[in-house]
């Protein structure tokens, strides 16, 4: 078996190439494609209960190969997520209970699910590993799958070869078995003859490749992505608030759209090229608005637009904007509907106010801005007041304006404090 760094020429190859998401493929894998619909894999792990942004890239692999007719199988691996990848990793994972597994491998793959289309000449099918490796007993594993395998070539696989001086147990050495068995159960169950991954999985994939032709012969194909770093060669989806999840429970579609908008410039035609379906010529313009006017950010909002709505919602997307138009823009908000400022609640200082008897005219400034945390007190909010360092629902205060008026509500019976620039809550009359 080989791999080339110039795959055969074939359409899909071509596009993956051209968006720099081809890294390794096995030989004749470009040949194999472009015969006509193939079934294709890619397995995720529920060692966590959600997906991050890391994953989008093989996710994102599967969308492109349904679009170019091509039938994908998502695999979660209820089995081996009970094991472990040990690619990657310094030391041995901590092992979750079976109940733990099934819960994350239920909300995996109900995120999957948001991305394929599962109708159609070329509708995808969802796979749990469970389904096959539970059933198994361990003599003929070893017998029938074991056997096939070379420990000397085991040890030389990196995910392996860079544990040994740390430690690795026979449970995460078996990893690469089980996951080359994937290969055999879908080939053999759905016709699944390519899967892809990430180049960290090169080594488990081209041993699947090689026990589907030892136990079964014929094709077996591997295609895997380039790891993901940012221009400065840092991991790619992380920020100081750690990863940034598709569970919009774990990362707000808000806090999501930021991550997209605040891409850098040296990233940002990449990560279009990665992360949206845009055609070439879009990109390549996009390319051209961040070289000639880098100030308007044009391809970061495109790239926040295309990843928020294919993620989490056309709706949730517009929300997003919304919020972000107010924040970092200085946009009207009287122009918010209520969706974006219930989101917003989520972002900024919130409190609950009841709106006196006499009125709103009886809500006094200083205490709303004390109450929602703003200011730590009425006397400091006076101070603000007579340097026009306060702002409620868009309308700069006065020291002779103490008041809230009906005016200043906006949808939902909202208020929006504002100190200063960037300092924002929100208040809800109730």
């Amino acid at each position: 078996m080989s791999e080339t760094t110039a795959p055969t020429p074939a359409p899909l190859l071509d596009e993956l190439a051209w968006r720099g998401l081809l890294h390794q493929t096995t030989e004749g894998a470009g040949a194999h494609l472009a015969e006509g619909p193939k079934r294709i894999y890619c397995g995720f792990d529920p060692t966590g209960a959600s997906l991050h942004v890391g994953h989008l890239l093989p996710i994102m692999g599967l969308v492109r190969l349904q679009h170019a007719g091509h039938r994908p199988v998502a695999l979660v691996g209820g089995g081996t997520g009970m094991i472990g990848d040990p690619s990657g990793k310094s030391a041995e994972r901590q092992l979750n209970t079976r109940e733990v597994v099934e819960a994350n491998a239920d909300a995996l793959r109900a995120q999957l699910e948001r991305f394929l289309d599962f109708e159609g000449p070329a509708a995808a099918t969802m796979a749990n590993n469970l389904d096959w490796l539970a059933p198994l007993d361990v003599l003929s594993f070893l017998r029938d799958v074991g056997k096939h395998f070379s420990v000397n070539v085991m040890l030389a696989r990196e995910s392996v070869r860079t544990r040994l001086e740390t430690g690795i147990s026979y449970t995460e050495f078996s990893y690469m078995l089980l996951q080359a068995y994937d290969f055999v159960e879908l080939r053999r169950r759905l016709g699944v003859t390519v899967q892809i991954g990430g180049s960290d999985q090169w080594g488990n994939m081209t041993a699947g490749t090689e026990l589907v032709r030892r136990m079964d012969g014929g094709a077996a194909h591997a295609v895997t992505f380039p790891l993901l770093t940012t221009a400065s060669g840092q991991k790619f989806g992380k920020t100081e608030g750690g990863a940034v999840w598709l569970d919009p429970e774990r990362t707000s579609p808000y806090q999501f759209y930021q991550f997209w908008v605040n891409a850098p410039d040296a990233d940002v035609g990449r990560l279009l090229r990665y992360f949206t379906l845009l055609p070439r010529e879009r990109v390549e313009a996009l390319d051209a608005a961040t070289a000639e006017r880098p100030h308007l950010r044009e391809a970061q909002q495109a790239l926040a637009d295309e990843v928020t709505t294919r993620v989490h919602g056309a709706e949730a997307a517009r929300v997003a904007q919304e919020v972000s138009r107010l924040l970092f823009a200085k946009g009207d908000p009287r122009a918010l509907s209520g969706e974006a400022l219930a989101a917003l609640a989520a972002e900024v200082p919130f409190a609950e106010a009841p709106a006196p008897g006499e009125g709103l005219g009886a809500l006094d400034v200083a205490d709303l801005y004390v109450t929602a945390g703003l200011v730590k007190s009425k006397g400091e909010a006076r101070r603000l007041l007579e340097q026009g360092g306060l702002t409620v629902s868009g309308r700069k205060l006065t020291a002779s304006e103490r008041a809230v008026t009906r005016e200043d509500v906006l949808a939902g019976g909202y208020l929006l404090l504002r100190k200063g620039a960037r300092d924002y809550a929100l208040v809800k009359v109730l």
